[in-house]
């Protein structure tokens, strides 16, 4: 089943079929989310209702408190592929702007109800807060539901090894390199994802080009050099990967890069998302006398990562 992405409630034309809503950020998609969407998923199926997952195009603190907004652990590609992995019916997928982050939680959801036609369920975490300073909560939907007829699932945080799993976690975990709990908070073996962009093909001139990922807002692993598999569309290439900001070439102000490397694959990249999945850490990010020395520390570490993979 393929997952519709909606713009607006009225793309659904649900007509008189009743909706089952999950709301949330979902940044990771991790166990604890994969409960609300599975719960409003089996809800959808018993009520032969359409589930639909309303989340937004950014984290809302990009817009009501920038200073504060976190990494990202998926990009918006990313995470509405793991929604879609799950088959509810559609994804409204909000423009959290300015005007819409000043709605009352009240308005939003009589906004949904008016829109979608007729809710069933509302499914969130118990926690989970929203509209204008908050205004929003378990307690308010409860209170709309009673009167818009539509029921109210507040689900408890899910739990690994004692501690709670959040977004925040898992961000922590991957800036720790602790790939392996963040798998594990996620349910699934972690992934950095990102458009090819150009970079300054330096690479190319060494003998070893790269694809540039944009990785603009999301959780980045510790610098080094690792051996990876990247996914592009539904092929799979090993690669190696260096995280850093490439010291070896002094420059004043350099920024973080992702540049992967694919081994034995040649064509053009630009533009098309890559996912990759951690392998192995091959070395950290290191600074060389000249670039002769760069380019023979890079023939070695893609005969590492050979030498991993066969």
């Amino acid at each position: 089943m393929i997952m519709r992405i909606l713009h607006r409630p009225s793309e659904l034309a649900a007509g008189s079929r009743k909706v089952c809503l999950a709301i949330g950020v979902f940044d990771g998609v991790h166990l604890g989310h994969q409960q609300v969407l599975r719960k409003s998923i089996s809800d959808a199926r018993h009520h032969e209702a359409a589930a639909v997952v309303v989340t937004f195009d950014r984290h809302p603190n990009a817009i009501v408190a920038p200073e504060r907004t976190p990494p990202l652990v998926y990009s918006l590609a990313q995470k509405l592929r793991v929604i879609a992995s799950l088959e509810p019916d559609a994804a409204l997928l909000i423009a959290f702007d300015k005007p819409f982050s000043e709605l009352s939680g009240e308005t939003f959801i009589r906004n949904l109800a008016r829109d979608f036609g007729q809710i069933h369920s509302v499914c969130v975490g118990a926690t989970f807060t929203f509209g204008y300073k908050r205004s929003g909560n378990v307690a308010l939907l409860k209170a709309l539901g009673q009167e818009l007829k539509f029921v109210v699932h507040g689900l408890a945080a899910v739990s690994l090894d004692g501690k709670i799993v959040s977004s925040t976690r898992i961000r922590e975990a991957i800036r720790a390199g602790n790939l392996e709990a963040a798998s594990q908070m996620l349910g699934r073996t972690y992934a950095l994802a990102g458009a090819v962009v150009h970079g300054d093909h330096l690479g190319r001139q060494l003998g070893f080009p790269t694809a540039n990922l944009d990785i603009t807002g999301l959780a980045i692993p510790p610098h080094g050099v690792y051996a990876v598999q990247a996914r592009l569309e539904n092929r799979i290439q090993r690669a190696v990967v260096n995280i850093g900001h490439r010291p070896t070439l002094q420059e004043p102000a350099p920024p973080l890069r992702v540049e992967v490397h694919l081994l034995d694959f040649a064509g053009d990249l630009y533009g098309q998302e890559m996912e990759i999945t951690f392998v192995e850490k091959l070395r950290e990010e290191e600074r060389f006398p000249n670039r002769a020395a760069l380019q023979a520390q890079l023939a070695r570490d893609v005969q590492a990562a050979r030498d991993l993979f066969n």
